[in-house]
C-alpha cells in the first residue's frame, strides 16, 4: 500500500484530490496536512474535510487521516516525512491569489518559498517515488504568444505570486538535479467547481449578484481565460502521479535531472464577458437569482487590476502525448454544477447544516 502526502487537503483542489484517491481502485494510505488559515472562511475548508470523512468511512479499503499543520513548519514536515516514509507527496499548499500578494508579501515567502523548501529539503532526507507540485498560469506573467507552452520563457512575473510559482520550478529542478529527486510541476489554468475557492471571479460574480450589488468585469470585459473544471484538473494530477520522470541522459552524454513541467487547461479560452453570460443564465436556471433580475443593472466594466493578465491559454498538448489526457468538462457543465452547489449550500441551508455536524 502507497503512502501519499497530499499538503493543502482541505483546499480546494487538494480536498477533491484525496476524494479521488479514496475512491480508487488501489488501496492507498492517506495523509493530508493543511494549517485551515483564514485566508477565506474556514467553515468551507471545514465542509470539505467533513466531505472527506465521510467518504474515508465507506472505503474501508483505504486510510486517511489529517493532520493541522504548516509546511513551513519544518520540523513538522521533517516528523511526517519520517514517521510515513511518504511513497509519493502532493504539494497543494500555497498561499494563493494574485491581488492579494500585493498587500501581503509576507503569507506567499513564508507558504509558497519557505514552505515549498521545507517539502523538498524533507524529499532529500527521505526520498520519495515522486513529488508533485502545484506551479500555475500566472508564470507566463504578460506573454504575448498564445497558446501558452510550457518551452516558453517565463521571466517576467507580473505578481509575487507568479514570482513565488516560477521560483518552485526552479527550486524542484535543482533539487532534481542534485539529489536525483523525480519532480513535476503542473501549471493549473483558473480552476473552477463546487466549494471552490470564494475568491475567484465566479464565486464573487454569484455572492455579488444575490446581494444585489454590482459586479466589476476588469480590463471593460476584454480578459479571456482558459477555465479549467477541478475534475479535469484532478484526473491530470492523478495521472501525472503515477508516472515519475526518469533519469535520461542528454545529448552531451551528461545524465538529465529526473523533472517535468506541464499545462493543465481546457486549451479554450473564453472571453469573460461570454463567462458572465453563461453564469448568469445558470444563475436563472437554478433559481438562485429571479426570472426578472436585471442583470445589466448590476455589471460595471472596470480598468485591469494590477497583477492582472489579459489573456490565459494553455498549450496541454505535452499532457496528452505522455498521459493521454486533455481536459474535456465544458464552461457550461461546470459552472452549472457549481451554481447547483451553491444553491444547496448557501440557499437551502447546507452551509448550516454542516455548522451543525462539525
Amino acid at each position: 500500500m502507497k503512502t501519499i502526502l497530499v499538503t493543502g487537503s482541505a483546499g480546494f483542489i487538494g480536498a477533491n484530490l484525496v476524494l479521488r484517491l479514496l475512491e480508487g481502485e488501489r488501496p492507498v494510505h492517506v495523509v493530508g496536512l493543511d494549517n485551515l488559515n483564514d485566508y477565506y472562511d474556514p467553515t468551507l475548508k471545514e465542509y470539505r474535510l467533513g466531505v472527506i470523512k465521510a467518504a474515508a468511512a465507506r472505503h474501508p479499503e483505504h486510510s486517511y487521516e489529517f493532520v493541522k499543520g504548516s509546511i513551513a513548519d519544518r520540523y513538522l514536515v521533517e516528523r511526517l516525512f519520517e514517521q510515513y516514509r511518504f511513497s509519493i507527496v502532493v504539494n497543494l499548499a500555497a498561499q494563493a491569489g494574485v491581488r492579494y500578494s500585493i498587500e501581503n508579501p509576507d503569507v506567499y515567502i513564508e507558504s509558497n518559498i519557505i514552505g515549498f523548501y521545507n517539502i523538498l529539503e524533507a524529499c532529500r532526507h527521505y526520498p520519495v517515488e515522486h513529488l508533485v507540485y502545484a506551479s500555475s498560469s500566472s508564470v507566463y506573467g504578460g506573454n504575448k504568444k498564445v497558446p501558452f507552452s510550457v518551452e516558453d520563457r517565463v521571466d517576467n512575473p507580473v505578481s509575487l505570486y507568479a514570482a513565488t510559482k516560477k521560483s518552485n520550478e526552479l527550486l524542484a529542478h535543482c533539487y532534481s538535479k542534485l539529489y536525483d529527486i523525480p519532480s513535476t510541476g503542473l501549471r493549473f489554468f483558473t480552476v473552477y467547481g463546487p466549494a471552490g475557492r470564494p475568491d475567484m471571479a465566479y464565486f464573487v460574480f454569484t455572492d455579488t449578484l444575490r446581494r444585489g450589488e454590482t459586479i466589476q468585469i476588469f480590463n471593460y470585459g476584454n480578459c479571456r481565460r482558459d477555465f479549467t473544471y477541478v475534475d479535469d484538473i484532478v484526473e491530470g494530477i492523478v495521472r501525472v502521479m503515477a508516472k515519475a520522470p526518469e533519469l535520461r541522459t542528454g545529448e552531451d552524454g551528461l545524465p538529465l535531472p529526473p523533472y517535468a513541467v506541464y499545462n493543465i487547461g481546457g486549451g479554450q479560452p473564453e472571453s469573460l464577458l461570454d463567462f458572465v453570460q453563461i453564469l448568469q443564465e445558470e444563475l436563472l436556471h437554478a433559481g438562485v437569482l429571479p426570472d426578472d433580475y436585471d442583470f445589466e443593472a448590476h455589471k460595471k466594466l472596470v480598468p485591469m487590476q494590477p497583477g492582472d493578465v489579459s489573456s490565459t491559454y494553455a498549450d496541454s498538448s505535452a499532457l496528452e502525448r505522455d498521459f493521454g489526457f486533455t481536459p474535456k468538462i465544458t464552461l457550461r457543465e461546470g459552472l452549472r454544477k457549481f451554481v447547483e452547489w451553491y444553491k444547496w449550500y448557501y440557499v437551502e441551508g447546507g452551509c448550516a447544516s454542516v455548522r451543525r455536524v462539525s
